[in-house]
């Protein structure tokens, strides 16, 4: 079932999502240099979901941080002489090449994110705007369906603790144990939060 069923939105929730990756990205930014950024209407249980995503996309996004390919990718959508947009969405096209799945939306809000540092970084803060825009209308269009096919944001918490623990091969496995433990254990915790949220 999707989130809808339950009072919330996923669509609301994956703007917010988007917003929440892109000013995690800029919050050490000198505020003079950040454009504030619309809020997005969410409601507490909302807002729950997306900060517990956002740490996930965070943790997704630590792992691409180190691939000087994909960090190359980005640097070539900032600073393309072309348009952004026809960058944007071929980076986009790219991630999704091999279908959606939970990972690939996170990992296109984490370019996001990283895209709006680089607009700041450049001295173009006025386009972090047009990067949110972007992003969203491609998640409206492409991954708004698929998310709401595949039973809402709500369903996404365990694929995304999957994914986030995945990346992390230079754990031990005690400690991996003890992280895969953790992150099921904030998604089970998340989602009896907004269970009992529901009912009251």
């Amino acid at each position: 079932m999707a989130c809808e069923g339950n009072g919330m939105s996923d669509e609301r929730i994956g703007e917010a999502l988007i917003k929440e990756v892109i000013e995690e990205n800029l919050k050490d930014m000198p505020s003079e240099d950040v454009l504030p950024l619309t809020p997005t209407v969410q409601t507490d249980q909302e807002k729950k979901v997306v900060t517990q995503l956002g740490k996930m996309v965070r943790i997704i996004g630590d792992r691409l941080r180190d691939d000087k390919e994909f960090q190359d990718e980005i640097d070539n959508v900032a600073r393309s002489s072309g348009s952004m947009w026809d960058r944007f969405k071929e980076v986009a096209d790219e991630v999704f090449k091999d279908g959606i799945t939970w990972e690939r939306i996170a990992v296109l809000f984490y370019v996001a994110g990283e895209l709006a540092l680089r607009m700041v970084v450049d001295h173009l803060p006025q386009s972090v705007k047009e990067v949110l825009l972007w992003t969203v209308d491609f998640f409206k269009k492409h991954l708004l369906g698929w998310i709401r096919e595949h039973g809402g944001w709500i369903n996404s918490f365990s694929e995304l603790a999957a994914a986030s623990v995945q990346g992390m091969s230079s754990v031990s496995s005690h400690s991996y144990a003890i992280v895969l433990l953790f992150l099921t254990g904030m998604a089970i915790g998340s989602f009896i939060t907004l269970r009992l949220t529901r009912q009251s």
